[in-house]
């Protein structure tokens, strides 16, 4: 009998212990996939389903210096002048595609004087790339692959941006395409939206920049900033390095909106450039101490028209010969070069309107001046 009791408690015991083992098992599997359902994420799987349309780019550039050693002597300098030098220089940057028949966007400055471009794809494959066009004021470059069927990001809208919210940057930093075969991706916020840098000493305008701490480095040039659903809302451009001896990023990126990419990517797509030209159909003098005094006003500021063609946008306008042009689009003038600078960092162009303030006599009025096609 007591053997038998034995036998009974032996099985009891030995149910007990596998039907905890049992739920230890199920526990640990739930905790399991608790822990994978938060790793795989809205940024993760972005960054995945994105990656395949990232694209490195390698540019071969040719660029031109002088040098001689007498080239602060003014006469030395007359029998021995500067001889032009040649330098095969390569560079790295990334891009996108942004169609399934081969399309690549990146910035301007990572192909400009490149006799030779290679795009390097996720998948290994290496594609010798013809630029379609390039904008230098806008700083955005459209290449072409051969071959279709491509992978290719779909595009936001920059205008319908939150400050704060997740965004991807994925790119080539320091080469490391090379050496993966992926793109390397950051992740961040969107840190302020708008952010205005005029034009630089390139010819380039950089307005309404996004702003974000993503980590952006050297390489990742022409790169997506991507939302958290892997929709494109900026082209990475530029980073603040807090030092002329650092090339690190320190959480200050900055990247062209969308919106405007688009616009410059269909006008090279079909034209090879961006026509910026304009005709206006005024000619203007800087004001001076002198000028102003000869014409009894009060201040220096502005630019007085000197002439107006007949039928021109400027006569459609209602200018005339010696109104002064104080402030343009709300911005003041002071003297010719505003007035381009103008029309240049917003990216106007034939078309588009200029809001003219002028004084004419003792009053000052508004004018409004469609900008009309080059003649040239």
């Amino acid at each position: 009998m007591k053997g038998n009791n034995s036998i009974y408690y032996s099985l009891i015991f030995l149910l007990i212990i596998s039907l905890v083992s049992g739920l230890n098992a199920q526990d640990k599997s739930d905790a399991n996939t608790v822990i994978s359902n938060n790793r795989n994420n809205m940024i993760t799987r972005t960054v995945a389903e994105s990656s395949p349309a990232v694209a490195g780019i390698n540019a071969t550039q040719i660029r031109e210096y002088s040098r001689t050693p007498f080239d602060k002597d003014p006469i030395w300098s007359l029998l021995f002048p500067d001889r032009v030098f040649r330098q095969r220089i390569k560079s790295l940057g990334s891009g996108f595609l942004i169609s399934s028949d081969g399309f690549v966007l990146t910035n301007t400055h990572v192909i400009e004087n490149a006799e030779e471009v290679i795009v390097t794809l996720s998948d290994g494959t290496d594609h010798n790339a013809d630029i379609v066009g390039i904008d230098e004021v806008s700083d955005i470059a459209l290449l072409k692959i051969k071959g279709k069927d491509f992978p290719f990001l779909k595009m936001g809208d920059s205008d319908d941006i939150i400050i704060g919210e997740w965004v991807i940057a994925l790119g080539n930093p320091f080469g490391l395409f090379d050496v993966s075969k992926k793109p390397t991706a950051t992740v961040g916020v969107v840190s302020g939206l708008d952010l205005d840098f005029g034009q630089q000493e390139s010819g380039r305008v950089y307005q309404d920049m996004i702003q974000t701490d993503a980590s952006i480095n050297s390489g990742n040039s022409g790169g997506p900033l991507l939302n958290a659903i892997g929709e494109v809302i900026g082209v990475n451009t530029f980073i603040f390095t807090g030092s002329k001896f650092s090339e690190g990023s320190i959480g200050i990126g900055f990247a062209i909106p969308v919106n405007r990419a688009i616009s410059v990517f269909e006008e090279l797509k079909t034209k090879g450039k961006v026509d910026r030209s304009f005709w206006t159909g005024m000619a203007v003098r800087n004001l001076n101490r002198l000028l102003a005094k000869h014409l009894d006003l009060k201040t220096e500021k502005g630019v007085i028209v000197t002439n107006v063609e007949k039928k021109s946008p400027a006569s459609k306008a209602g200018l005339l010969v010696g109104d002064i042009i104080i402030k343009v689009n709300n911005v003041e003038v002071f003297d010719d070069d505003d007035i381009f600078r103008i029309i240049e960092e917003n990216f106007l162009r034939a078309g588009d309107i200029l809001d003219i303030q002028i004084k004419r006599g003792n009053s000052v009025r508004g004018v409004k001046m469609i900008l009309g096609i080059s003649r040239k």
